[in-house]
């Protein structure tokens, strides 16, 4: 599509561009830059967690048993059907179907509203059984079946640690997708006449989905290490 098609100042090309396809491909450039950053800093902690379940399989395998797979399966589903709505609504902006574009961006939030919900019934779950890391670190050593604390207390740290970084990226998204549709709910022309804000809002969102992707199988699906492999602690 088009923008230079539209006259009104939000379809104004800059003078450092040629074109206004030029113009809005670097607005796409700069989101996935931004996003690259992300990925690099989720990235450390991804390699953190690798090194150490590597030297601790067993104990974190049993520690990874008092996690519910199937809250974080309803959550996986949650945010790959908000991202599913995302797209469709980023192509209902592209055709200019306002209601369209609000009736999906209602459905994201209340996605992620959903998995937020879900994520405190979790974390309160592990904080009355004493299962968050710190001071009051105290379980109840018949669950873990003889598995070292201090390891079981750092899996719980990095399981605390990044699916919470990933819960606080979900509530950013909360609130830029909740302006966005504000600005659709009154018709502003910066969303209304050009479908690229919402396509970067879309980008965002797309990498919070991608993140939690990899985030459930690591904690919540992890293979025996004692069932064929051999392999245990070092």
């Amino acid at each position: 599509m088009s923008h230079a098609a539209h006259g009104d100042e939000f379809n104004v090309l800059k003078f450092q561009y040629e074109d206004m396809d030029q113009q809005n491909d670097s607005y796409i450039v700069g989101m996935w830059t931004f996003l690259v950053t992300e990925v690099m800093f989720f990235g450390m902690l991804f390699l953190t967690y690798s090194l150490y379940r590597a030297n601790y399989q067993n104990d974190w395998f049993t520690a990874h048993e008092q996690l519910d797979w199937k809250l974080g399966g309803i959550n996986t589903a949650n945010l790959l059907f908000s991202s599913f709505l995302m797209a469709t609504a980023v192509r209902q902006a592209q055709l200019k179907d306002r209601k369209g574009v609000l009736l999906r961006l209602a459905g994201v939030l209340a996605c992620a509203f959903g998995f937020l919900v879900i994520k405190y019934v979790e974390y309160s779950g592990k904080y009355e059984h004493h299962l968050f890391p710190g001071p009051g670190f105290a379980p109840d050593v018949t669950h873990f079946h003889g598995a070292n604390l201090d390891h079981v207390q750092l899996f719980f740290g990095l399981y605390f640690a990044m699916t919470g970084l990933h819960g606080v990226h979900v509530l950013v998204g909360i609130l830029v997708i909740g302006a966005l549709g504000l600005m659709w709910f009154k018709g502003k022309k910066i969303v209304t006449e050009d479908y690229v804000p919402t396509e970067l809002v879309g980008l965002y969102w797309h990498f919070v989905d991608i993140v939690w992707i990899f985030l459930y199988p690591l904690f919540y699906l992890m293979p025996n290490p004692s069932v064929g492999s051999g392999g245990g602690n070092h």
